[in-house]
């Protein structure tokens, strides 16, 4: 049975080398794949799914006003599709979310969506929102902060590894690092006003 999946992590947890791992199971199989990266995620090239251990693959390239659903129709047309893959998920717009969710109900074939919840202030993505409110699905894939306790959150960093609390919700090629909530200090860099009100 087709479903919907998400599997989101903070940086550096293996998203994208379990995305090729995922592709090359179906492939061993002879079972076409259909994978998607966002064009706007260039570091490595545009069009590339890159894991941090080497592995790489040329694939699918889309924008946000791509319909996923009628380019996966098409392709499944011309050739059988029995798995959709999408990297760096949390860029879908939630239009793009219900159009994979359609794949997945219509056409029946499976979408692995692996992604970030979360943004550099501790704010969810819009796509991703709507991956956690709509997925068969979810699935953490946990990587380690620097503390030694589970990472869930990924501080951007300058050039010289200072943390930076303001700009883009989106900015490629900065450097993240994972860091647990209070390592992060989210009462800190996020847009929510709050302080601890002082002891009577």
């Amino acid at each position: 049975m087709a479903k919907l999946y998400f599997y989101y992590a903070a940086m550096n947890a293996g998203k994208s080398t379990n995305l090729l791992q995922s592709a090359h199971n179906y492939e061993e199989r002879n079972m076409k794949t259909l994978i998607f990266t966002p064009k706007l995620d260039d570091r490595f090239g545009e069009g590339k799914v890159s894991s941090r251990i080497g592995l790489e693959r040329d694939v699918e390239k889309f924008e946000g006003e791509d319909d996923l659903y009628v380019w996966t129709a098409h392709e499944h047309q011309r050739e059988k599709i029995s798995c959709v893959l999408v990297d760096e998920a949390q860029f879908l717009t939630p239009k793009q979310v219900l159009q994979l969710s359609l794949v997945v109900d219509k056409l029946k074939i499976p979408v692995l969506c692996y992604g970030l919840r979360t943004d550099f202030r501790g704010e969810p993505f819009p796509g991703s929102i709507y991956l956690l409110g709509w997925s068969d699905e979810i699935t953490e894939l946990k990587t380690i902060c620097k503390s030694g306790k589970k990472a869930t959150f990924n501080a951007r960093l300058d050039e010289n590894g200072n943390r930076v609390t303001e700009g883009d919700q989106i900015s490629i090629g900065l450097n993240y690092e994972a860091q647990a909530r209070d390592v992060f200090e989210l009462d800190k860099v996020s847009p929510i006003d709050y302080q601890i009100p002082e002891a009577n």
